[in-house]
């Protein structure tokens, strides 16, 4: 069931691809980042106050916030900036090599998971076809896949010791207090904040979608090991591809197709078959769960 409602919650992210890059016709990069987060960080709260829920402040839960926001931060950041100087396609290629990464930091290398690692990186080429060339934009992304596998690993450790519903409340104010004057030095024209559909809908997909899928990522690391989490998002690009395909008229050629099929067989291989385990650690309450036990999100 988590690595289900993992998966699912990696279409919401693919979907965020489209719904930003149709977006950012009106908006710089850097403000829609700041207002997606503010949405997101409302939302959190909202939830909070609604089912009573008491967000913690103590020093553990405080500095795990602190220690998963920069790694949060710097991938979203590294990744804005890089594509200023790479093309989309080999973003999205190096932004999804932290497949690779996350078994390498952690030194898990259970055989099925090297093999569904292979697949997919084989499988991402396949589908993004990005350029053999490295520039400056290449190695921010390289950066980007460090920091977003960093991230990871964190919530497979701060999830198990510490409040969720506190570590995400506290990342997402942590990030968007980030966010929000970086966003003002771009200095966007007033037009660029209009409430048109695009726009709207673009905040809703990325500020409210994607925050539940936040949460339930923070759910599903309490109980399912990094190096697995990882590749169930690897399936990220193949989610986005066919989300552009459908609703942008993208082109999708025969390679593409079969890319993203191997995507998603490296991702049943290593997730939904494997047996390798993280660290035993205490698991706490799914993160959208209320005190008073009712409904896991």
């Amino acid at each position: 069931m988590p690595r289900l409602a993992l998966l699912l919650t990696t279409v919401v992210w693919g979907a965020t691809f489209p719904a930003t890059k149709a977006a950012l016709d009106q908006i710089p990069p850097l403000s829609f980042l700041s207002l997606r987060f503010l949405l997101g960080t409302a939302l959190v709260g909202s939830w909070l106050v609604l089912v009573n829920r008491r967000l913690h402040r103590d020093r553990a839960v405080l500095i795990a916030s602190a220690t998963a926001t920069v790694f949060l931060f710097l991938g979203y950041t590294l990744q804005t900036v890089g594509l200023r100087y790479t093309g989309a396609s080999n973003s999205a290629f190096l932004t999804a090599l932290y497949v690779v990464f996350v078994p390498l930091l952690l030194r898990r290398f259970d055989g099925r998971v090297v093999l569904a690692a292979g697949v997919a990186v084989a499988g991402l080429w396949l589908l993004v076809k990005p350029s053999t060339g490295m520039n400056v934009g290449d190695l921010l992304t390289l950066g980007c896949a460090m920091a977003f596998a960093g991230h990871i690993i964190c919530l497979e450790r701060f999830t198990r010791t510490c409040d969720a519903p506190s570590l995400l409340a506290w990342q997402m104010v942590a990030t968007t207090l980030l966010f929000i004057p970086i966003a003002w030095w771009e200095q966007a024209p007033a037009g660029a904040f209009a409430p048109t559909a695009v726009l709207l809908i673009g905040l809703g997909i990325t500020g409210v979608l994607a925050t539940g899928a936040f949460a339930v990522q923070m759910w599903v690391q309490q109980l399912v090991p990094a190096q697995q989490v990882a590749l169930v998002f690897a399936s990220e690009p193949a989610y986005a591809a066919w989300l552009s395909w459908y609703f942008l008229g993208e082109t999708l050629d025969l390679q593409g197709w079969i890319g993203s099929a191997l995507i998603l067989l490296a991702v049943v291989i290593g997730s939904f078959g494997s047996r390798a385990q993280s660290p035993a650690a205490p698991i706490s309450p799914p993160v959208l769960q209320a005190e008073t036990g009712e409904g896991p999100q």
